[in-house]
């Protein structure tokens, strides 16, 4: 049974005698940037996903559509990596390929390589 509650502490009576004091600690709000890439770097992915996966023109593909939601495998996702370094200009390394599973982590991933030419 709660007995009393504030912003610094709440406590519990009822079981004991005695009264048990949880502080309540401050907790800093955080926020992550969901993409940071260039407009055009996302929208020439999304084109060159959908031409690598041959989806229709309809289909949606935007920044948080997973590659395994659109129907790639690992073969796709190879191969989209490679329609990506071709048109870009840029070499992805294995291990960063294997971290990206958006087409917003691509995008970011071709942002960074291309600011680090």
């Amino acid at each position: 049974m709660m007995q009393a509650l504030n912003i610094n502490s709440v406590s519990f009576s009822g079981l004991r005698k005695d009264n048990v004091a949880f502080p309540l600690q401050p907790v800093t709000q955080r926020f992550a940037v969901c993409c940071y890439a260039k407009k055009e770097t996302l929208d020439k992915v999304c084109d060159i996903v959908k031409k690598q996966l041959a989806l229709a023109d309809d289909h949606e593909v935007a920044g948080s559509s997973k590659f395994q939601d659109l129907g790639a495998d690992s073969l796709d996702t190879v191969e989209i990596v490679m329609g990506l370094e071709e048109a870009f200009g840029i070499s992805v390394e294995e291990s960063s390929a294997q971290s990206i599973a958006t087409v917003e982590d691509a995008a970011n991933l071709i942002d960074e390589l291309v600011a680090a030419k």
